[in-house]
C-alpha cells in the first residue's frame, strides 16, 4: 500500500513537471521519460503496453532529487510476440482495401516493465504525446493516440483506467481479468478481449460441478488479480453449493515461514482439490515438492495454465493431472512469417526491436559511438541485424498456442472496425447531438468508445468478438490437462472447452477419455467433506462446520426425500405412507378384521359355534319339548332365548370384512335389538320364575292370573319395541358409515365404521345395560326360591357374567388400536352370549341327556314335598 501510495505520488509530481508550459507562443515538453518501444507513423496512431521486460528494482522516491530513470532487465519472448502481433495486426489491417480505407493507421509501443509506475508513465506519454513544441496554444486535433491495447496488468489497467477513463480514452486489454475493471462507473472507457475472472470463475466452477468436487482448497496472490478472483470464487461456490475449506493467501515476497505455514495447511486438509489464482507459484511448489506433498488435484487459472516454467520433469509428480482453463487458442494466418522476418533498425523510437536483438542473439549493437572492432576486442558478439531468425527455436516464434496473441490480434481489430464504423456514419444519420457524425479532423476519445461499445466482427479463425454493456469479451475458455511428454516432462493438452454463449446451452463440453489423472486409481478424486445423502435420509449441518460438512440422518416414519442431498423431508400424503428406505411414498396398508386374518377366522369360527349349539339345544329341547324340564318355566320363552342368542352370535358376522354402508347400519342395530331381546327374554323369565313361586303359596294364588303367556309376550315385544325405536331414530338421523381412520395407526388406514352419534350408541348400550341390571336384581332377589322351581340363581350367575364382560370392555374397547377394537367388541359379543347359552342351558341338558331320571314331574314334585 505504501509502495502504491508513493508511487502515485511520485507521478503526480512528474505529470507536473511534463506539463505544457507556455513560452512565447509554443508551448514547450518540460521532460521525457524514458521508455523502451516501437513506432510507426500513420493517420491514427494506435498506442500499446506490453510487459516485454522486467524491472527488478524499482528506483528510489524520497523527494529530494529527481528520481532515476528505470533500467528494466529480463527479456520475455513471449510478450514480444504479443507487441509483434500488433504490429502484424495493423500492417494488415492497412493492407485490407475493404477496412478503413485510405486510412494508414500506426502504432506506438511501449513496455511496461512490470511495473506500475512505468506502466503509468508509458501511459501518460501515450495520451499527452512526445512532440517537443506545439505551435497552436488552444491544442485542437485528433489525440496522440485513438486508443490503447493493453495494460496486461489488472493492477495496472485499475490504475491507468481510473485516469484515462475520466477523458474516455478507450482503453482495450488483452490480458487483464480483474472482475472490478467490469464496472462501467469506474471504468466507463475499459474494454477487453480476455473474459473478466468472474467469467474465469464461474468456467472453474463448471469443471468442479462436472466432477462433484464440493470441498476444496483455495490460493491466491496477494494482489488485485488474486484478491478479487478470490472474492468471486467464494459467492461462486456458495451459489454452487460447495465450499472452501482453507483460503490462503500467497506471500507477495515470497517468505519462506508463509510458504511453510500454506504448505502445512494443504497437507493437513481433507480436501484433495486445490484451485490456485497466481502468476507465481515457484516457491509454493518447491516447498511442496520438498515436503512430498503428493495426491492433491490442482486446478489452474488462467494466468498459470500454460506457465512453461512448471512444465519440467521435477514437477511431474506433484503437477501432472492438473486441470486448468486456458485463453481461447486462436491462428492467425501470415503471423509466423512476419515474425521470422523481423530486422532491427536505427530509429530511436524502436529500440524494442533492438534489444530483443540483442537478447535472441546474444550480441550488442554499437553502444555510445564505440566501434564494432572495439566491441569485437572486448570479447563481445557483435550484432549486424541481418542475423537468421529462422534458425531460432524459441516462444517468440511459436505460433502453435497463440493465446494472448490471438487477445491482441482481437484488440487491435476492435479498435480498427470502431474507427472504421465512425467514418462510415452519414451526416443526418449519427449518433451523437443533432443526428450528427464525429469530426474526423477533430475525433474525441469518448466518440470512439461509443462505436467500440457496439463491434460485432468475425475474426478468420472463425471466433465472434464483440463487447457487453460492461466492456467484457464473450466467455469462452479452453480447458486444458497436464499430461506426461515422451521425455518426461509436463506437456498441456486441450480436453475440453467451457463456452457460456453456446448455442447447444452446454455450458462445458469434455473428453473425459483424454483426461489424465496423476493417482493410482487412474480416476477423478472424490473430494467432498461428507458424502453424500442418499434418498431416504436428509443433511443435517454440523454445528461450527461450513455447510458441505454434514450428518445424513434417516427420514422420520412417514417423510420420504427423493433426491441426493436433501436439506429436509417432506410428507407423505395422508393416504400414503413411506417406504422401508424412506425413498418413496406407498399406498398405505388398508386394515380391517377380514374373513382372511386369523383372527378373523377365530371369531368367524367362534360365532358358527355359538349358533351351532343353539341350534343344537334348540332341537334337543324341542325333542322334549314335552319333558317337564323343558316344560318348566313356560318352554315358549326357552325357545325364544335360544333364536335371540343366535341372533347375538350371527351379528358378530357384521363386524368382519370391509366396511359397508349397509354393514355399518345393520352391526349395531342387529346387535342392539338381539341383546335387548335376549335379555327381555331372561327379565321375563326370571319373572316368571318369582310369579310361579308366589302362586305357590295361598296368597299369591292369583299371580299367574295377571302374568299369563299374553302379558309375556306383550312385555317382550314393548321392551323390544323401544330399542327398535331407538335403532330407528339413530339410523335416520346420524347413520353410521364407513370411516378410513388414520389416528390410530400413522402407517396404516384403519377401515372402520364411524357411529355417526356418540349418544345414540351409548342410549342403546345404556338401555341393554339398563335390562341387565333389572334382570340382574330380580335374578339375584330370587336365587333362594326352592331348586326345582326357579332358574333364579343360573340367571343371577349368566347375568353376572355379562355385566362383567361389558363392563370390561369400555376400556378395552378404547385403548384397542385399529381392527383390535372391532375384534374387543365381538369378544364381548360372544363372550355374553356364551355365558347366557352356558348359565342357563347347560345345566337343562346336562338333567335331559346325562340324567333323563331326573326329567320327570314325580322326581321334580318329590324334591318339591320335601323342600317344603
Amino acid at each position: 500500500m505504501w509502495i502504491t501510495l508513493n508511487i502515485c505520488l511520485y507521478l503526480s509530481f512528474t505529470c507536473i513537471s511534463v506539463a505544457f508550459i507556455p513560452s512565447s507562443n509554443s508551448c514547450q515538453l518540460q521532460g521525457k521519460f524514458k521508455l523502451n518501444g516501437m513506432y510507426q507513423d500513420g493517420d491514427f496512431l494506435i498506442g500499446g503496453l506490453f510487459e516485454v521486460q522486467h524491472l527488478k528494482v524499482f528506483p528510489e522516491l524520497n523527494f529530494k532529487a529527481e528520481p532515476e530513470l528505470p533500467d528494466c532487465e529480463e527479456f520475455y519472448l513471449a510478450s514480444f510476440q504479443q507487441a509483434q502481433t500488433m504490429v502484424f495486426a495493423i500492417n494488415e489491417i492497412n493492407n485490407n482495401h475493404s477496412l478503413l480505407p485510405n486510412i494508414t493507421l500506426g502504432y506506438q509501443i511501449y513496455d511496461n516493465c512490470l511495473r506500475l509506475g512505468v506502466a503509468f508513465r508509458a501511459a501518460i506519454d501515450l495520451i499527452s504525446g512526445t512532440e517537443e513544441s506545439f505551435s497552436n496554444l488552444n491544442c485542437t486535433g485528433p489525440p496522440p493516440v485513438i486508443g490503447i491495447i493493453g495494460d496486461p496488468g489488472s493492477t495496472q489497467s485499475i490504475a491507468i483506467s481510473s485516469v484515462l477513463g475520466l477523458f474516455r480514452v478507450p482503453i482495450v486489454s488483452y490480458y487483464a481479468t480483474c472482475s472490478c475493471l467490469s464496472d462501467r462507473n469506474k471504468y466507463p472507457s475499459f474494454f477487453r478481449t480476455i473474459p473478466s475472472d468472474a467469467f474465469q470463475v464461474r468456467a472453474m466452477i463448471q469443471i468442479l460441478k462436472h466432477f462433484g468436487w464440493t470441498w476444496v482448497g483455495l490460493l491466491y496472490s496477494d494482489d488485485d488479480y488474486g484478491i478479487y478472483a478470490a472474492q468471486s470464487f467464494h459467492q461462486e461456490m456458495q451459489v454452487f453449493g460447495g465450499c472452501v475449506a482453507f483460503s490462503e493467501i500467497l506471500p507477495y515476497d515470497n517468505n519462506h515461514r508463509d510458504i511453510q505455514r500454506i504448505v502445512e495447511v494443504i497437507q493437513t486438509s481433507t480436501a484433495r482439490v486445490v484451485v490456485a489464482f497466481s502468476t507465481d507459484l515457484l516457491s509454493l511448489m518447491d516447498e511442496l515438492l520438498l515436503q512430498n506433498v503428493t495426491g492433491k488435484q490442482w486446478i489452474a487459472s488462467e494466468a498459470w495454465t500454460t506457465t512453461p516454467v512448471l512444465h519440467t520433469p521435477h514437477y511431474l509428480p506433484l503437477l501432472g493431472g492438473t486441470l486448468g482453463i486456458a485463453i481461447r487458442r486462436g491462428e492467425i494466418q501470415g503471423l509466423c512469417y512476419f515474425l521470422l522476418h523481423l530486422h532491427p533498425d536505427n530509429n530511436p523510437k524502436n529500440s524494442m526491436k533492438k534489444i530483443f536483438w540483442e537478447n535472441m542473439f546474444g550480441c550488442k549493437f554499437d553502444v555510445r559511438g564505440k566501434k564494432v572492432e572495439q566491441e569485437q576486442e572486448q570479447g563481445r558478439k557483435v550484432c549486424t541485424g541481418q542475423e537468421d531468425l529462422s534458425s531460432t527455436d524459441t516462444s517468440y516464434n511459436d505460433v502453435s498456442e497463440l493465446r494472448a496473441s490471438y487477445n491482441v490480434y482481437k484488440a487491435v481489430y476492435a479498435l480498427a472496425h470502431a474507427l472504421h464504423d465512425l467514418m462510415q456514419c452519414e451526416e443526418g444519420r449519427g449518433p451523437f447531438s443533432g443526428n450528427s457524425c464525429a469530426n474526423i479532423n477533430k475525433l474525441q476519445p469518448w466518440q470512439i468508445v461509443h462505436y467500440l461499445q457496439k463491434v460485432n466482427f468475425t475474426t478468420g479463425f472463425g471466433d465472434h468478438v464483440s463487447f457487453d454493456k460492461n466492456g467484457d469479451a464473450l466467455a469462452i475458455y479452453d480447458v486444458m490437462n497436464w499430461q506426461p511428454s515422451s521425455d518426461g516432462s509436463i506437456i498441456v493438452r486441450t480436453v475440453g472447452v467451457v463456452d457460456e454463449g453456446a448455442a447447444t446451452g452446454k455450458v462445458l463440453t469434455l473428453d473425459e477419455d483424454a483426461l489424465y489423472w496423476n493417482f493410482e486409481t487412474k480416476n477423478p478424486p472424490r473430494s467432498v467433506c461428507s458424502e453424500s445423502c442418499p434418498p431416504g435420509t436428509r443433511r443435517a449441518m454440523r454445528k461450527g462446520l461450513p455447510v458441505c460438512c454434514f450428518d445424513c440422518l434417516p427420514c422420520a416414519d412417514g417423510e420420504i426425500s427423493y433426491t441426493t442431498d436433501s436439506t429436509e423431508c417432506v410428507m407423505c400424503p395422508n393416504e400414503f405412507w413411506s417406504s422401508p428406505e424412506n425413498d418413496r411414498c406407498v399406498p398405505k396398508e388398508v386394515e380391517f378384521l377380514s374373513y382372511k386374518d386369523p383372527l378373523g377366522i377365530s371369531l368367524t369360527t367362534a360365532s358358527l359355534l355359538g349358533t351351532s349349539f343353539c341350534a343344537l339345544v334348540m332341537v334337543i329341547f324341542a325333542h322334549h319339548r314335552n319333558t317337564p324340564v323343558v316344560r318348566a318355566n313356560n318352554s315358549e320363552l326357552s325357545f325364544l332365548l335360544l333364536c335371540s342368542l343366535k341372533l347375538c352370535f350371527l351379528c358378530v358376522l357384521l363386524y368382519i370384512g370391509q366396511p359397508q354402508l349397509w354393514t355399518c347400519q345393520l352391526r349395531h342395530a342387529v346387535f342392539g335389538i338381539s341383546f335387548v331381546l335376549c335379555i327381555s327374554s331372561i327379565l321375563v323369565k326370571t319373572m316368571v320364575v318369582i310369579a310361579v313361586f308366589k302362586s305357590s303359596r295361598p296368597e299369591g294364588k292369583a299371580t299367574l292370573k295377571w302374568f299369563g303367556a299374553a302379558q309375556q309376550r306383550g312385555t317382550i315385544v314393548a321392551l323390544t319395541t323401544t330399542q327398535v325405536a331407538i335403532c330407528t331414530v339413530w339410523l335416520s338421523t346420524a347413520s353410521p358409515t364407513p370411516h378410513k381412520n388414520s389416528q390410530y395407526i400413522s402407517s396404516k388406514i384403519v377401515y372402520e365404521c364411524a357411529i355417526g352419534s356418540v349418544a345414540g350408541f351409548c342410549l342403546l348400550l345404556g338401555y341393554i345395560c339398563l335390562l341387565a341390571a333389572v334382570s340382574f336384581m330380580l335374578a339375584f332377589m330370587a336365587r333362594k326360591l326352592p331348586d326345582h322351581f326357579n332358574e333364579a340363581k343360573f340367571i343371577t350367575f349368566s347375568m353376572l357374567i355379562f355385566c362383567a364382560v361389558w363392563i370390561t370392555f369400555i376400556p378395552a374397547y378404547v385403548s384397542s388400536p385399529g381392527k383390535y377394537s372391532v375384534a374387543v367388541e365381538i369378544f364381548a359379543i360372544l363372550a355374553s352370549s356364551f355365558g347366557l347359552l352356558l348359565a342357563i342351558f347347560a345345566p337343562k341338558c346336562y338333567i335331559i341327556i346325562l340324567h333323563p331320571e331326573r326329567n320327570t314331574k314325580k322326581a321334580i314334585m318329590g324334591r318339591v314335598t320335601q323342600k317344603i
